[in-house]
């Protein structure tokens, strides 16, 4: 008896539906050149020509000419309202924004848009933080209460501000939330003129990278994964499902290459971008902030659903229903025309907490990136770079309760008398050592 594979049947299903075809097709991109998350949908995609290399230029696509737009915007609501105005095909977007987009198209009488691919996650939730001005005295989320509080309504971040109230016990009314966009908050935050900030990756990291913020709250407290992915019309992908298939395919192609090669792609992904190839080292780095991986699995959709009580509950947003929303038969193609196993792709998230042990970095400028075996013997060959006038572009620690990376420069540090560990936090530090001395990065100095 002849068993034909799901995927086998998508693409007949997928190719059979393609009408005739223009001399010229146009493709319009929605994509953020701030949202490190967003990157293998967009950015890297642009940046790399992979979807030109994807596209298809055989049979109903021989002779086709393909005109490729991209539009950059400093969050995913611009893009849902521009795809809904018929001006984008695809957008690429956090998991919050994806979910709004999806059930506002679902309103609309003769248009309907797709979830047809993830691109990177954080299991616990890293990637939304909440800063404060660098000399500002809070540091705890309870002294924010009754005080201004700026975020992108709508974001992932706006959304880990009330599942964060809630796991504080603390009303979400105590907190004056102010609608800003990133770049404002950070102009906000630099000029000391709000309380906090509460964004979306990699806003918190680049304030405390340029010296300007301190994180006091970091997403993965909440322990709700953090998503991004990209979502497509449906009267583009019904014409044109052999084009969302290669958009797929450069998705893949796009986190294989960052896994590849970290270092190399967050260099070249800064000179692409505004965003300093520290922090994107950060990002993208085994043990970084985010796991690449595309694959859009049940774990993810039960997020997303979660992710839509929110919204509903604090936003109005309308029902979404999920399986008309969600569809994978683009990205099960992809898989199979790249040799690839998509069910490997969809095993067991990667924990954070595994990146405990993995060694503490230095990255000196020209020298790039070096392991060390202990905190302690970091620090003795930082004080050896600063004795010797070499640039330090950034050190890396991982939190010892979640795993999470930090810069060096801003943790905290406590001897437990075998070997130092780092923490996100001063509290977080005095809470897992009692009576133990807490340390900074310059006391660091001074004591190793």
């Amino acid at each position: 008896m002849l068993r034909i594979s799901a995927c086998a049947v998508a693409a007949v299903s997928l190719l059979a539906a393609e009408p005739s075809l223009a001399k010229t097709i146009t493709i319009s991109i929605g994509y953020q050149k701030m949202c490190t998350d967003t990157y293998p949908a967009g950015t890297i995609i642009k940046g790399l020509g992979l979807l030109q290399k994807n596209l298809p230029h055989s049979g109903k696509y021989a002779g086709v000419k393909y005109n490729i737009i991209w539009r950059n915007y400093s969050s995913g609501g611009p893009m849902t309202n521009m795809m809904i105005a018929g001006k984008l095909d695809f957008g690429t977007m956090g998991d919050y924004p994806l979910v709004v987009n999806g059930a506002k198209f679902q309103q609309l009488a003769k248009e309907k848009s797709y979830l047809i691919t993830m691109t990177g996650y954080n299991l616990d939730g890293a990637g939304n933080g909440i800063v404060v001005p660098a000399k500002s005295k809070i540091d705890s989320i309870k002294q924010l209460e009754g005080k201004e509080i700026s975020v992108p309504v709508g974001s992932a971040a706006w959304g880990m501000l009330y599942v964060m109230a809630q796991e504080k016990h603390i009303p979400i009314s105590s907190f004056q939330i102010v609608n800003q966009s990133p770049m404002a908050g950070i102009a906000a935050i630099t000029a000391d003129k709000i309380s906090a900030h509460a964004d979306f990756c990699p806003i918190s990291e680049y304030m405390e990278y340029k010296g300007v913020g301190r994180m006091i709250y970091n997403g993965s407290q909440t322990h709700i994964p953090y998503l991004h992915g990209a979502v497509v019309t449906e009267s583009f992908a019904k014409k044109y499902p052999a084009i969302v298939v290669a958009y797929d395919k450069s998705v893949i192609e796009a986190c294989q290459w960052i896994i590849k090669n970290p270092y190399k792609a967050s260099k070249m992904m800064s000179k692409w971008t505004m965003i300093p190839k520290e922090v994107l080292y950060l990002y993208y780095s085994h043990g970084g902030y985010l796991t690449m991986n595309p694959a859009i699995t049940k774990k993810w959709i039960e997020t997303l659903k979660f992710d839509h009580s929110i919204l509903a509950k604090h936003a109005n947003i309308p029902p979404l229903n999920f399986k008309e929303w969600v569809q994978p038969e683009y990205q099960e193609l992809a898989y199979k025309e790249l040799g690839l196993n998509l069910n490997k792709a969809k095993t067991e998230a990667y924990n954070p907490k595994e990146n405990i042990k993995l060694p503490p970095e230095i990255w000196v400028q020209g020298e790039g990136i070096k392991k060390f075996k202990s905190i302690r013997s970091m620090f003795s060959k930082l004080k050896y770079d600063i004795d010797n006038h070499k640039t330090v572009n950034a050190t890396y620690v991982y939190d010892h309760v979640t795993g999470l990376k930090l810069f060096g420069k801003y943790a905290y540090y406590v001897d437990n008398g075998n070997k130092y560990r780092a923490y996100m936090t001063s509290q977080q530090a005095q809470k897992q050592n009692p009576g133990k001395q807490v340390l900074t990065y310059n006391e660091m100095l001074t004591t190793i």
